[in-house]
């Protein structure tokens, strides 16, 4: 009942466009709220064909997830795209998938971000590559953690909101040269994406246990570890099963005339959620999701 009253009083926001992405009908929980294909118009409809665009997109973390996928995309839409791959020296999976397209519109790039070296290197490969840069847009996927908390995931929800603040400082100093600025906020796409298996998960959290002071053990105790264990295998196994929406939403993000500031392809328990923290009161959301 609570939730279909708050469902009732903020659909409106999910339907507006002041920088938002969302989709009308919102119908039942665990819905994913849909394609972006419901709101295109014709201004802002895909190409159907494989023609090569005088576009150009650098993408990090093609290694696999999400990255990967887009990669793929793009470059079927028609974009040259410069694939940044953490482990290209390695002679990984995402890379080599990519440079088995042997197209002159794929180009693999060596690329840790935290390297100066290689990022230098592929900022002078793309220069090269580009015959007549011109303004740009600048895409940031950061996550639906990023704008709510979450107990047992302080480390990843506090990168998650630094990255949000970044890309709206980015996107207002930019936006004088003419460069806009997005963030995508996914829900969860674990399965999706198949970061975390339940082995994973189970090596990790034994591995932290072990390495936890003794006082920190004490005052946590394992009853409250484990229990945290569990909800985080829970969370692997709940996520979205397709990562289309994130992808379509950077999709649109790039190319539409208009882009949002932020895309919200998540299902409807996530956006729900992020509608009650980020508006009721903190008792509210404290009530609900702190037990």
């Amino acid at each position: 009942m609570l939730a279909a009253r708050f469902s009732r009083a903020l659909a409106p926001l999910a339907r507006n466009r002041l920088g938002f992405q969302n989709v009308p009908n919102i119908t039942r929980a665990g819905q994913m709220l849909s394609s972006l294909h419901s709101m295109k118009d014709e201004k802002t409809q895909e190409p159907q064909d494989k023609k090569p665009l005088n576009k150009a997109v650098l993408i990090t973390g093609c290694d696999s997830g999400f990255g990967l996928s887009i990669a793929k995309h793009l470059h079927a839409r028609g974009f040259t795209v410069f694939a940044g791959c953490l482990l290209k020296d390695k002679g990984k999976e995402g890379s080599q998938e990519l440079d088995a397209m042997n197209c002159d519109r794929m180009k693999t790039l060596q690329l840790d971000v935290c390297k100066c070296a290689e990022v230098n290197k592929a900022i002078e490969t793309i220069q090269k590559s580009l015959k007549d840069p011109s303004e740009g847009r600048i895409v940031n996927i950061s996550s639906v953690l990023g704008r709510t908390a979450s107990a047992g995931r302080s480390t990843y929800c506090i990168t998650k909101f630094g990255m949000e603040a970044f890309s709206d400082c980015l996107r207002w100093e930019l936006f004088p040269m003419g460069v806009r600025v997005s963030v995508v906020e996914p829900g969860n796409f674990v399965v999706a994406t198949r970061i975390y298996s339940p082995e994973r998960i189970q090596a990790t959290a034994q591995k932290m246990w072990e390495s936890l002071p003794e006082d920190v053990r004490r005052d946590y105790g394992k009853k409250y570890f484990n229990q945290r264990v569990s909800n985080m295998e829970l969370h692997c196994k709940s996520g979205s099963v397709d990562t289309k929406p994130v992808i379509e939403s950077v999709s649109h993000a790039l190319t539409s005339k208009t882009p949002y500031t932020r895309y919200h392809p998540m299902d409807y328990y996530w956006w729900l959620r992020m509608q009650i923290v980020t508006h009721a009161p903190g008792a509210v959301s404290d009530m609900i999701y702190s037990q």
